[in-house]
């Protein structure tokens, strides 16, 4: 179908478009400060105009079309654009007085908080973060919600899943960049009987763990690998911090995996042992995930990039031996 761009209001743009990034009319109409009838409305001309019914109901949101799909890259691109053009300098860090909050786990707060604190009362000492715990491996729903402004830790599986999408062409209503990479260890009381000797894979199985598990579910990635091998580790008790793994190890002769930097801010290292697995473990590479619909705003452009420095920052100590070496987290 021809369009007849000189007629077209565009108007109905920005609607299609936080349609497409909410998938849900609702939650689009408050963003916009229309009414829902409006957003509606503003639909039906764009259906119209493009002769595609652009997006259909699905649950309790929308689901767009292969049509839809195609046009909001295109559509967004160009909308952000003018707004940069029009309102290049809307945030101003050393005054304002925005409250971000955080997902994250104790260790990866650990190690990006402290930096990221330095930079806050440097640059922008008005601006408050509230930290909350992180409890599943996909903060994508947590995101959606509006529970946070970002998420950050370790996401294989999301990861993944955008990647593969954006290969596609398909739009996504997520984004990710990565911050820093991590190891995980093996950790034992100093006393443990396994501290005293090499590691094994039998001696790990045959020994009894501690799971640091978000969800509360007794089986994590370590499980996974070890089921491709054809092993097993019994697992006795679950936790859903770090700081509270450590303890309970030190005083116990149960294992655990932590990430090696945590170790190190615990302040009973001097208690425990780190042992490298005894199996091949890929490094955790740790994300920040965000809704797309934040993505452009210049306060969330700004924390994103106070998170890169306060990643590189906490890097560069572990180089010069001053601070934690980057670690990861979990679930």
């Amino acid at each position: 179908m021809n369009v007849n761009f000189r007629t077209l209001d565009l108007n109905l743009l920005r609607v299609f478009d936080e349609v497409m990034a909410e998938r849900n009319l609702t939650r689009a109409a408050r963003n916009l400060s229309l009414t829902q009838p409006a957003v509606s409305n503003a639909l039906r001309r764009l259906r119209e105009v493009l002769g595609d019914e652009l997006v259909r109901r699905a649950g309790a949101g929308v689901e767009p079309t292969p049509r839809a799909l195609a046009l909001w890259p295109t559509v967004r691109e160009a909308l952000l654009q003018l707004q940069h053009t029009l309102a290049p300098n809307e945030f101003d860090a050393a005054v304002a007085d925005t409250t971000f909050v955080l997902a994250m786990a104790d260790a990866t707060a650990a190690e990006l908080m402290p930096g990221l604190m330095q930079i806050l009362e440097a640059e922008a000492p008005a601006i408050s973060v509230r930290v909350v715990p992180l409890t599943t491996r996909d903060p994508r729903q947590l995101l959606e919600n509006e529970e946070a402004d970002m998420a950050v830790g370790y996401f294989p599986a999301v990861i993944a899943s955008l990647t593969a999408r954006g290969q596609t062409g398909v739009a996504v209503p997520f984004e990710a960049q990565r911050l820093y990479v991590g190891q995980y260890v093996c950790v034992m009381r100093r006393d443990h009987p396994l501290a005293q000797k090499p590691l094994t894979l039998d001696d790990y199985c045959a020994a009894r763990h501690l799971l640091v598990s978000f969800s509360g579910r007794p089986y994590g990635f370590i499980d996974q690998t070890l089921a491709a091998l054809g092993r097993e580790r019994r697992i006795v008790v679950t936790v859903n911090q770090f700081f509270t793994a450590g303890r309970v190890v030190a005083n116990s002769d149960l294992l655990t995996v932590l990430p090696r930097h945590f170790v190190s801010v615990t302040g009973i290292d001097a208690q425990l042992v780190l042992r490298d697995l005894p199996f091949d473990q890929p490094l955790v590479h740790v994300d920040a995930v965000w809704h797309r619909r934040a993505q452009h705003g210049h306060a969330h452009e700004w924390l994103r990039a106070a998170l890169v420095r306060s990643a590189a920052a906490a890097f560069a100590r572990s180089l010069l031996g001053t601070g934690p070496v980057a670690g990861a987290e979990k679930s």
